[in-house]
């Protein structure tokens, strides 16, 4: 029974596919545009706050911008209402405009969860 001893080639590719199986936590890259300190503003900031410290603890950068003090900044973005949120990283890039309040919606943008099924929906 001459068992061949394994090549270095072949562990490192079993490292490898063990290294795909595990779920990889992406970092986010976040930008939120406000125009000021109005209440719609404050309730985006708050929410986005709350959810990234709630689901992406660790993994993510949230930069505010005004537009009342950074205007140059809105150019390149098209951002065409405020609060805005831009998803940058991880790809696709995703843009959602409004309070941030509807979590799940947002959630599921972000592509931290999935999309609840017409089954698993409240009648």
């Amino acid at each position: 029974m001459n068992k061949k001893p394994r090549s270095k080639v072949g562990r490192a590719r079993e490292t490898s596919e063990q290294a795909a199986k595990k779920p990889v936590q992406a970092k986010y890259v976040l930008r939120l545009y406000i125009a000021g300190v109005s209440l719609r503003s404050s309730h985006a900031l708050e929410n986005i706050k709350k959810i990234c410290e709630e689901h992406l603890k660790g993994r993510y950068e949230l930069e505010v911008v005004d537009i009342y003090q950074h205007p140059d900044l809105v150019k390149g973005e098209q951002v065409v209402a405020v609060p805005t949120l831009i998803k940058e990283l991880p790809p696709p890039l995703r843009k959602f405009i409004g309070d941030l309040t509807d979590t799940e919606k947002l959630l599921v943008g972000l592509e931290l969860e999935t999309k609840p099924t017409k089954s698993s929906r409240r009648p």
